[in-house]
């Protein structure tokens, strides 16, 4: 639980970092949510998220500042993502899974949950992986977890 606890604030401070790293670019945030819509897609500027979901699962993306969010759920399950300053999130559920995917000033994240809880955080210059067949970390400021298999890397390890 400690370990589990520890990883978190981490994760708190990578998110933090991704914050103070954010692109100049100015665009309103964006916002996609399904259901109610079965594929939910926007862009304003440079902007822009995309949501489907093929069930009673949810899926939300959220993007600001060039950013740029995509979620998927299959069946039951969640999906969230965001990203914001050039940053890139991919987030995928199935088998009522739960996927986290953050993109903070220009990292990668890549979240995919088939029956488990994963969460990828990325911060400029990084990338992130977490899904059932590993978890993966580049760069400083990232941070990726399995809470199923208690599978987790962070700052590029």
């Amino acid at each position: 639980m400690s370990r589990t606890a520890a990883l978190f604030t981490i994760g708190t401070g990578v998110a933090a970092a991704g914050f103070l790293g954010a692109g100049t670019a100015a665009a309103a945030p964006v916002s996609c949510v399904s259901p109610p819509s079965a594929n939910d897609i926007r862009v304003d500027g440079t902007a822009s998220c995309g949501a489907t979901s093929t069930g009673p699962g949810v899926a939300d993306a959220g993007a600001a500042e060039s950013g740029t969010a995509v979620s998927v759920t299959d069946g039951t399950g969640a999906a969230t993502t965001y990203a914001n300053g050039y940053g890139t999130a991919l987030g995928a559920s199935k088998n009522a899974g739960t996927a986290y995917a953050w993109a903070l000033g220009g990292g990668i994240a890549h979240s995919w949950a088939d029956g488990a809880t994963t969460v990828a955080i990325a911060g400029w210059g990084s990338g992130a992986t977490a899904e059932a067949a590993g978890v993966d970390c580049v760069g400083p400021l990232s941070l990726a977890l399995n809470l199923t298999s208690g599978q987790f890397c962070v700052l590029g390890s």
